[in-house]
């Protein structure tokens, strides 16, 4: 069977729901935000595991996560925040490692964003490094995609026309 792997079959969900105007199968804003307040509930497990395993690993346990939970912007959107700080971060004064998930007023579906992200470290020198990362460049290939489609529309994407 041509299965796709499960990032393709999220940013096809995202593109669907741009055609069909709906956000988890809500059309309304309100519908919109309570599915956003759901699958910031559902987010909090995996991001705090992520944030833990770079504390873990890279930050040899200095490192302190802190999550918002969901919560109203200024310009009448909606948010959640998980960071992990360390005293390096701090001092350098530094934004610390941040997962946002956010809804924005203008918005027709949330999205997910880093602090900084914008490139993305590349040391390859075998055939196991490139392989390693597969789920990197799938998560950057979407990325494009879907700024490409927010550049115009869900239209430049054959696969989601009806």
């Amino acid at each position: 069977m041509n299965v796709p792997p499960a990032s393709l079959e999220a940013l096809v969900r995202h593109f669907v729901d741009l055609r069909d105007g709906t956000h988890a199968g809500h059309a309304t804003r309100q519908g919109k935000e309570r599915a956003f307040g759901q699958a910031v509930g559902l987010l909090d497990a995996p991001a705090r595991q992520v944030l833990a395993e770079f504390d873990r690993h890279l930050l040899l346990g200095a490192g302190t996560i802190e999550a918002t939970g969901l919560r109203a912007d200024a310009a009448g959107g909606s948010f959640a925040t998980w960071s992990l700080s360390w005293p390096a971060q701090r001092a350098a004064g530094i934004a610390p490692i941040t997962l946002t998930a956010h809804f924005g007023a203008g918005f027709h579906h949330p999205h997910l964003r880093g602090a900084t992200v914008r490139e993305w470290p590349l040391n390859v020198t075998d055939a196991q490094h490139a392989a390693e990362l597969v789920p990197v460049l799938r998560a950057i290939a979407a990325a494009d995609l879907h700024n490409l489609v927010f550049q115009r529309d869900w239209r430049i994407v054959p696969a989601i026309r009806p």
